[in-house]
């Protein structure tokens, strides 16, 4: 609740960007997953708020270049390289933060809806939308499922070969915030506030969307610090001297987790967890494919992940709507 775990004071952001660079100390340091095991909830409470709390810009602005917590890493945990495109891409957008109504709210309440089968059928809808701050992931649709998913966006999170490629999917009103994994999503993201012809030779592992409906104050860079923290701090993922490598990449939603848990006084999920015990069940709430059709994955660790929200819904510093974690 709002008056239980409150984000810390955004007045207090400017000691992050100056604070010198953490990245030799990722590799000791004990992950917060494994900090929070064997104590009872309220202990998990105390502990998750104490770190949670402290503020983490959720979008890159125009001084990125002085926060010494990305600096020094290359995408996906950092910006290393990519100033350039980076400093272009923020020239044209102008704007890096959420909405004035949003960012004066003294209570800000946010789901995170992620592309589960568990989200069928629930009739979630009202609920999810009653939310100050609905995010929505890569390419999960919500016209026609809106009973189940709700009719909100305020955010979609994505990276190109996520991206909605029908214009007519995109909803009216939202931010298009780019998750940079690799240095062309930058190179791809440049491409779309520019409206310039996206090269189809820059490295994609799969189609991309080639033109996306928004202007560009209504696009946002996702602050890296949230990856490189999901991963090594929180999940406790292989550190790989900084790099991407096997399985030290969180998956999409536990980095949209962690940015809310920095920037918001409250905060659910929806549509998270996958039960493999259950083969014939479905994989998304929007499509027909199985539980069963799901590999293992070369950049996630989907077990370690699962272990980490399990302790967060269990010391109650998030919500799980639909009980799938």
């Amino acid at each position: 609740m709002c008056d239980e775990f409150g984000r810390g004071d955004a007045a207090e952001q400017g000691p992050w960007l100056d604070k010198a660079s953490e990245s030799a100390g990722w590799k000791d340091r004990p992950y917060i997953s494994h900090q929070l095991s064997g104590t009872s909830s309220s202990s998990l409470l105390v502990k998750a708020k104490d770190t949670f709390s402290k503020p983490a810009p959720m979008f890159l602005d125009d001084s990125f270049r002085k926060w010494a917590r990305i600096r020094d890493f290359v995408p996906p945990f950092g910006i290393k390289g990519q100033d350039n495109l980076i400093k272009a891409i923020l020239s044209a957008t102008k704007d890096y933060r959420l909405t004035p109504a949003l960012d004066s709210l003294s209570c800000r309440r946010c789901i995170i809806v992620g592309n589960g089968g568990v989200l069928a059928n629930k009739s979630l809808g009202l609920k999810i939308d009653d939310y100050d701050v609905v995010v929505r992931l890569n390419s999960a649709p919500v016209k026609g499922f809106e009973k189940d998913v709700g009719g909100k966006t305020t955010l979609r999170i994505t990276y190109p070969e996520g991206a909605i490629q029908k214009m007519e999917q995109y909803e009216k009103d939202s931010l298009f915030v780019l998750a940079g994994f690799k240095w062309q999503d930058f190179k791809w993201l440049k491409y779309i506030v520019y409206k310039e012809k996206v090269s189809a030779s820059d490295g994609f592992w799969k189609s991309v969307a080639t033109r996306v409906p928004r202007e560009p104050h209504e696009i946002r860079i996702l602050n890296p610090y949230f990856i490189q923290e999901a991963a090594f701090s929180f999940i406790g993922l292989p550190f790989n001297n900084g790099l991407m490598g096997r399985g030290n990449i969180p998956t999409l939603g536990s980095v949209a987790i962690t940015m809310a848990l920095h920037n918001c006084d409250e905060v659910a999920v929806a549509g998270f967890g996958y039960d493999m015990s259950s083969p014939n069940a479905p994989l998304h709430y929007y499509e027909n494919i199985k539980m069963s059709a799901i590999k293992e994955s070369w950049t996630h660790n989907i077990q370690r992940e699962k272990e980490f929200l399990r302790k967060l819904v269990k010391a109650r510093v998030i919500t799980d709507l639909t009980s799938g974690i």
